[in-house]
C-alpha cells in the first residue's frame, strides 16, 4: 500500500527527483539514468515515483521544459535590464553558460537523445517542440533590440554560435573565452 505523502513532502520529493535526475542525465545520459537510482537517492519506492511522473519520459520531458523555459526567462531578464545588443550579448553568454551545464540541452543528435524523443508521446513531444519554439523567439519581437540583417539570419548566427558548444573539448583556447569573444564582435553586426 502506498504512503500518503503530505503536500511539503510531495514538494520536497518532487524537486528532488527533478534535481537529482538533472544531475544524472547531465553526467551519465538518459539511457543510464535509473528510476531506480532515482527513487533510492530520493528515498522512495519504485511504486511512489508513479504517484510523481507516469513514466521516465515524463519527467525528463518537465526537465527539459523546465530548464529552457528558465534559461528563457533569465536571459529575457538580462534584456530587460540593457536593453540594447550589449544586454543581447550578455543574455547569449548566459545562455551559452547553462548549456555547458546541462550538456542534454545540446546533444540533441546523439543516439541517448533519438532513444528518448522516441519513447516520448505525442504530448510529451509537442511540449518539448512548444519549448523549443519559444527559446527560438527569445530574441524576436523586443521593440528595443533590432535586427540589422535577416531576422532569421541572426537567429541561425546565434543557435550556430551557441551550438558551437559541441566543439568546446577541442579547442585550442578556453570555449568560454572563446565564445564571448565571438559574441562581442558579432553583436554589432547582429543587432542596431
Amino acid at each position: 500500500m502506498a504512503r500518503n505523502f503530505t503536500e511539503q513532502e510531495k514538494e520536497n520529493i518532487k524537486r528532488n527527483l527533478q534535481e537529482n535526475c538533472k544531475q544524472s542525465w547531465t553526467r551519465y545520459g538518459y539511457k543510464k539514468t535509473s528510476v531506480d537510482e532515482l527513487c533510492r537517492q530520493v528515498g522512495i519506492s519504485k511504486g511512489a515515483f508513479y504517484l510523481f511522473y507516469e513514466s521516465k519520459e515524463a519527467l525528463f520531458c518537465q526537465i527539459l521544459c523546465s530548464v529552457q523555459e528558465q534559461i528563457c526567462h533569465a536571459a529575457s531578464e538580462i534584456m530587460e535590464q540593457h536593453k540594447d545588443r550589449h544586454g543581447a550579448a550578455e543574455a547569449i553568454k548566459y545562455i551559452y553558460r547553462e548549456y555547458d551545464k546541462n550538456n542534454f540541452l545540446y546533444q540533441s543528435d546523439s543516439t541517448d537523445y533519438i532513444i528518448l524523443m522516441n519513447k516520448l508521446s505525442e504530448k510529451q513531444a509537442e511540449e518539448i517542440r512548444q519549448s523549443n519554439q519559444r527559446s527560438r523567439q527569445l530574441f524576436a519581437g523586443r521593440t528595443y533590440l533590432k535586427f540589422k540583417v535577416d531576422a532569421e539570419l541572426a537567429m541561425s548566427v546565434i543557435y550556430s554560435l551557441i551550438m558551437n558548444i559541441k566543439n568546446k573539448d577541442i579547442l585550442p583556447r578556453n570555449h568560454m573565452e572563446t565564445f564571448d569573444f565571438m559574441v562581442d564582435h558579432l553583436v554589432d553586426s547582429l543587432f542596431e
